[in-house]
């Protein structure tokens, strides 16, 4: 019998000043059993740093046609293919040409090194952009998950606050790749 994912919801006050975006979130996350909470902090960060009208979460790990989150246009269009961890370059080659952005948030303690094995690969994708995060800076916000959470997010000068009443966790994701 296969495990089942562990369900998480977030109540997420979100002042994003860099985009002038401010939103009262409430967001269902199905956990993997083979998903780190670094990897689902990351994945609730990224919609955060992406919301707006159509944004959903992929259907998860074990689905490989879909990226973590999505954006989709009512045309059916993709608008925003979003990516956390170190996908393959094969895989956002795929992406580029399904979306008209692609966005990969990587962190990991070997984020570092797949960027520099990856980096002549990934530089010639049309509408990639690329960030890392910091490895203890996602631990540190992955602490402040409970499955009934109740955050404030706030993003400003590019850095983003996580603060979840009795702790807080800054983090300020590294621009690795634009697209040109």
């Amino acid at each position: 019998m296969a495990l089942k994912p562990t369900i998480y919801k977030a109540q997420v006050a979100l002042a994003d000043m860099d985009r002038q975006h401010y939103e009262d979130l409430t967001l269902t996350l199905a956990r993997h059993p083979s998903e780190t909470l670094e990897r689902l902090a990351v994945r609730l960060l990224a919609y955060c740093l992406n919301a707006g009208p159509g944004l959903e979460f992929g259907r998860g790990l074990s689905n490989t046609d879909e990226p973590a989150l999505w954006q989709v246009q009512d045309n059916g269009d993709i608008a925003a293919w979003i990516e956390v961890g170190q996908p393959e370059p094969t895989r956002l080659r795929k992406a580029c040409g399904r979306a008209a952005t692609v966005i990969v948030y990587a962190f990991g303690r070997s984020s570092g090194t797949w960027w520099q094995k990856e980096r002549a690969a990934l530089e010639d994708l049309p509408r990639l952009e690329l960030w890392q995060f910091d490895w203890e800076e996602v631990e540190a916000a992955a602490k402040l998950l409970e499955r009934g959470a109740q955050l404030n997010v706030s993003v400003t000068g590019g850095v983003i606050y996580v603060d979840n009443g009795s702790a807080s966790a800054s983090l300020e994701p590294q621009s690795l790749l634009r697209p040109s």
